[in-house]
């Protein structure tokens, strides 16, 4: 392949296959990656993306089947976005903060407009670290408390503060910096550290375990519990029923903060504005980013309820960014709404999980062995893999690495192979692609992955 269509029929060449030498020779030579021992990595050197697709040099197409990192909700290169950003930069590529700015206010308005009654102020960020951070400091200077409970298996960004509250392997190197994180388990009821059987037993022992942590703590030292709504990479983990609005319950009984973390399912993920809007609990704050403008100019945010607001109304907030509300990114996220209402985005996640992804997963439950469960909602699930159904041991060992993840890298590699660019974590390969995958693209890929699931299989007992 040398050459692919836009949305709008045009065509366009790809860079010519000689340019990826000094592609990966720049990227090796001088970028330093995250979450990587740099010498043991060779990222791919991508070309171009078009809707749910993008390319390397060599022509290899992929479906994107992660979003990227779960932001691509519109997808590549979506022309209203690309647009928004273009016309802005043509008339004002950039403001401070301290001012008013037109498509600043917009988005803050229409962010509101689509937020439960009660939260009607937004304070923006560069991205989702940065919107748990600013959500802790809310609620700190605001109860003047200094705890914030978060949960094992979740996470809520590298930043100092957000890093000490995620609870799952990347803090181990970095649990150095905040002295108010407590942890506590969250209900996952396949592998639940309460021994339920029942959805009903494990949201009654999650919570009674949550308020027996907020007693030993000390409810009058927490300001806030922070919960990922559906907890994202570390496995699509669906709150049971009554288990938000048991949170709300206990934040309320005892002057606590809730903050519900939506950078990677809000706008749109799980066929809702915010995932926790089909689950219950209404939360104090809400935090934002990734799909809010599917990461074509950095932002996040914080929705602010306004009885927190009004704490600041005569007291000034301390804190602050630069480029909080930048107008690029502003624009591309006023244009993100216009393209949800036009094309219906709401309804057609919701339709394509119910109508393709739900049962497609569930009927591979009965053709391989190594599926355990699958959970999720709307474009947004996880495939939990085992190498026994009857004990659920994984089929990787929890943060394996080097030959101990073999299989799930065998699995990766055929799904990459069929031209499926996975989501994978530990012993989960999550499904979730860009809101405006076509039904056709959906399908394929989607049987890309369940041959894939073969490689899988050859590890089961």
């Amino acid at each position: 392949m040398t050459e692919y269509t836009d949305r709008r029929g045009a065509t366009h060449a790809l860079p010519a296959p000689e340019a990826e030498a000094q592609v990966r020779a720049d990227d090796r030579a001088h970028v330093f990656h995250s979450w990587s021992a740099q010498a043991l990595i060779d990222p791919v050197p991508i070309a171009a993306g078009q809707g749910s697709t993008f390319w390397d040099y060599a022509g290899a197409e992929y479906l994107d089947f992660a979003s990227q990192l779960v932001n691509l909700n519109l997808g590549h290169q979506h022309p209203d976005l690309v647009a928004a950003v273009q016309q802005q930069a043509g008339r004002l590529a950039t403001i401070q903060p301290s001012v008013a700015n037109d498509v600043r206010g917009e988005l803050a308005r229409l962010i509101a407009g689509v937020a439960p009654e009660g939260l009607d102020k937004v304070f923006f960020t560069n991205g989702g670290a940065e919107a748990n951070e600013y959500a802790v400091r809310l609620a700190r200077q605001s109860t003047g408390r200094r705890k914030v409970l978060s949960m094992y298996r979740s996470y809520h960004g590298s930043t100092s503060t957000a890093i000490s509250l995620t609870g799952d392997p990347r803090r181990w190197a970095n649990d150095v910096n905040d002295s108010g994180a407590v942890r506590f388990f969250g209900p996952y009821l396949y592998r639940s550290p309460f021994h339920s059987e029942t959805p009903e037993q494990e949201t009654e022992r999650a919570l009674a375990h949550l308020e027996q942590t907020i007693l030993l703590e000390g409810p009058s030292t927490i300001a806030a519990i922070i919960i990922e709504s559906v907890v994202g990479t570390n496995g699509v983990l669906v709150p049971p029923p009554g288990y938000l609005q048991g949170v709300r319950e206990l934040c309320d009984r005892h002057g606590i903060v809730y903050i519900a973390d939506e950078v990677m399912v809000g706008f749109g993920r799980m066929g809702e504005w915010f995932a926790f809007q089909a689950y219950g609990g209404q939360p104090d704050l809400i935090t934002f980013a990734k799909g809010v403008n599917s990461g074509y100019v950095p932002l996040g945010g914080v929705v602010i309820s306004d009885r927190i607001a009004a704490h600041f109304d005569t007291t000034p907030f301390a804190g602050g960014l630069t480029y909080s509300g930048h107008p690029l990114a502003c624009a591309a996220g006023v244009a993100t709404f216009e393209v949800f209402a036009r094309d219906g985005i709401l309804e057609r996640v919701r339709d394509l999980g119910e109508r393709i992804v739900e049962p497609t997963l569930r009927s591979w439950a009965s053709t391989h062995p190594s599926v355990g469960e699958v959970r999720g909602r709307g474009l947004f699930w996880a495939v939990e893999l085992v190498r026994d159904r009857e004990t659920r041991e994984p089929l990787v060992p929890f943060n394996a690495s080097g030959a101990d993840a073999a299989p799930m890298g065998a699995f990766t590699a055929a799904a990459k192979k069929a031209g499926v660019w996975p989501f994978v974590h530990f012993n989960r390969t999550h499904i979730a692609p860009p809101l405006v995958i076509t039904e056709d693209e959906l399908v394929r890929g989607l049987a890309a992955i369940d041959e894939a699931l073969t490689a899988a299989d050859a590890h089961t007992a």
